[in-house]
């Protein structure tokens, strides 16, 4: 499976998380998957970052179900799962942002005659999106869009994830928590699902961005009617989409020839030795990109049939759920533009031709097929 190296999932379980990271976004469009979820996709504001975003609704269960429908759908870099959760420690504040650094599916155990014994899932934040977290939290720039005195700390710590909403810092599940998760700082219940689902679509990368809107002791229902929920969950998403940002900058589908600081990458070191009346035609290191040795390869001229053949897979995309029908009746407009210009066949319609064949890059950005045909296409009338 090939991985979308600019787009990231964001995945919700509230509608008022949904909402904050929505907010976050910009040119959102809606994709319907055939089997009823929908997502919306757009781009972080002032950045390349595209996102998908859905709503898995609460429990582990139908979060991994919805995540593992997201992955299969988009195949994004990463998925970033955000929203509220409870606080476990004094020292994490209302307001607060957890990264989770390992989560822990705290409902596998054991009943003996001596009580109940722990034998949870746990899976660890990669080790690269753990490092790029911690540079967003140095950065301190993703606070910026907070309102004014928001000043939430950033914490990285593990987080418990099970199937009971908990609000009770004496009950005996509370008690039993604390003994074999210890050093969990956060609990809530969707983490678990979304972290199962990437471990099984080749270890994509999952992480968990909580903002901290109770303490789980028994006093929700007060910090919920103080808009902590709200709160908190604006707080996570600021987080979560500096992260998503940072994440594509720095993937490393973006890096190409040089590190982020601007000096290359250390070369791979080839030895080419030629004997006789031989010679070296090419000695590369890393290469990125398309290689052509002698004359270029010509570009395909027939516009007419270009575009015939783009709408012949346009139709297909739709018809495979790959876009949706108010983006594929759009497209379809912009095709009929895009012909009329080249049946025209006047040095005058080049700017409108291009005009339309932009639009329409813009509708399909998302289906990476459609989107490599029409950058051909884009090429040949700009050599025109």
């Amino acid at each position: 499976m090939s991985t979308n190296s600019g787009l990231v999932v964001i995945l919700t379980a509230l509608d008022l998380e949904y909402a904050a990271v929505r907010d976050q976004l910009t040119d959102l469009r809606v994709r319907r998957h055939p089997a009823g979820t929908r997502f919306e996709v757009g781009r972080i504001s002032q950045s390349e970052c595209r996102v998908a975003l859905g709503l898995v609704g609460k429990g582990n269960h139908p979060a991994a179900v919805l995540a593992e429908r997201a992955m299969a759908e988009f195949s994004p870099a990463a998925v970033l799962f955000v929203g509220v959760a409870g606080g476990l420690w004094p020292n994490i504040r209302l307001g607060d942002v957890v990264v989770a650094s390992k989560i822990y599916a705290y409902h596998g155990g054991t009943s003996e005659d001596d009580g109940l014994k722990a034998r949870p899932k746990a899976w660890e934040i990669p080790h690269e999106a753990d490092q790029i977290a911690h540079h967003v939290d140095r950065s301190a720039a993703w606070r910026r869009g907070l309102p004014v005195g928001a000043a939430p700390k950033v914490h990285f710590g593990p987080i418990a994830a099970g199937e009971v909403v908990q609000d009770s810092g004496i009950s005996e599940q509370a008690r039993w928590i604390r003994q074999h998760y210890n050093d969990a700082v956060a609990i809530e219940m969707e983490a678990a699902g979304v972290a199962q689902a990437g471990h099984l679509n080749r270890a994509l990368p999952v992480v968990v961005v909580r903002g901290i809107s109770d303490h789980a002791d028994g006093s929700k229902a007060a910090t919920d009617g103080q808009d902590w929920q709200p709160k908190a969950a604006r707080h996570a998403a600021a987080f979560a989409t500096a992260l998503a940002r940072e994440m594509i900058i720095d993937g490393p589908a973006s890096r190409g020839g040089a590190d982020r600081d601007g000096s290359p990458t250390m070369p791979t070191t080839n030895r080419n030795i030629a004997t006789g009346n031989a010679h070296v035609g090419v000695q590369a290191g890393q290469i990125y990109g398309n290689v052509t040795v002698g004359a270029g390869a010509e570009r395909p001229i027939d516009l007419a049939a270009s575009i015939a053949d783009l709408r012949t897979h346009l139709k297909q995309a739709h018809l495979d759920g790959q876009l949706d029908e108010e983006t594929y009746a759009a497209a379809e407009a912009e095709l009929e533009a895009a012909t009329a210009c080249v049946s025209a066949g006047t040095p005058e319609k080049k700017s409108g031709l291009m005009v339309a064949l932009k639009r329409l890059r813009g509708l399909v950005v998302d289906v990476s097929e459609l989107a490599a045909r029409l950058a051909a296409i884009i090429a040949v009338v700009r050599d025109l």
